[in-house]
């Protein structure tokens, strides 16, 4: 069943409960639209979303849960279908939920499971998702003049090389592919698919490499001198969603305070 089909654009962020995913949900609140939210189901999932509803309310967004791990694909359905009963539309897509690798250490040492890990939720989720919904969005009317869009937020790591990390790096690099390659099939349609490239992000999942990340800092590493906030890469989010970037296909946004720019 099809919900009557609202004016306010909608938006589906993964991973929207914490960090990163939260920020943007807040910020396409703000911008405008509904919000449905996914992630995993923990002990303080509740309360989190309960608090991130409240405070998009307070941005004259109708927000709902839809809790569940994204790797899990028969999911995906699901999460188009509560879209479509709500709302009746599905405008954007943030594909933002992601694992880090189990553990940093040398490349020799990465275990299978943790690179199966890192692929279930960093590619293969981002891959079928993004096909989930691009199916809706081509049977989807482009009447409403509403921009449609794919938004797959990778990582610095998707280019540069992190031999502690390889399992994830990998993952990371795949999930780029997978930008460009919905990016043409989609891009005659009008859907624009793009990626963002966040650098040392300010998140939990950054949190166990504090001391290390900020040595790094310190040593010039970041042009930027400093850690870079969800709210960076949310605003970067926000200017994809609203079409700002219309005529670019597969673009990638690195928003990383010039991490990995050349330099000499």
């Amino acid at each position: 069943m099809t919900g009557a089909e609202t004016q306010r654009p909608v938006a589906l962020v993964t991973g929207a409960l914490r960090g990163i995913g939260r920020a943007c949900s807040v910020a396409l609140a703000e911008a405008g639209f509904n919000i449905l939210l996914n992630d995993r189901p923990e002990n303080e999932s509740n309360d989190l979303a309960a608090a991130l509803r409240t405070e998009l309310a307070t941005h004259g967004a109708d927000s709902h849960t839809a809790m569940g791990d994204i790797s899990d694909l028969a999911l995906h359905g699901c999460l188009m279908d509560a879209a479509l009963t709500r709302w009746g539309r599905l405008d954007c897509l943030v594909n933002n939920a992601g694992v880090s690798a189990r553990k940093r250490g040398d490349l020799l040492d990465v275990e299978p499971d943790s690179f199966d890990a890192c692929f279930q939720v960093n590619t293969r989720a981002v891959f079928f998702l993004c096909q989930t919904v691009a199916r809706h969005m081509l049977s989807q009317s482009s009447a409403t003049g509403m921009h449609r869009s794919l938004i797959n937020i990778t990582s610095s790591n998707a280019r540069a090389v992190s031999i502690s990390r390889g399992d994830y790096c990998v993952s990371k690099a795949a999930a780029s592919m997978t930008t460009k390659l919905f990016a043409v099939r989609l891009a005659a349609a009008g859907i624009g698919v793009y990626e963002v490239r966040p650098g040392i992000i300010e998140t939990r999942m950054t949190q166990p490499a504090r001391a290390l990340y900020d040595q790094f800092i310190v040593a010039g590493h970041v042009p930027a001198q400093r850690w870079g906030t969800p709210q960076d890469v949310a605003s970067t989010v926000v200017c994809m969603a609203q079409g700002q970037l219309a005529y670019t296909v597969g673009q990638a946004v690195t928003v990383d305070g010039g991490l990995i720019l050349p330099r000499f």
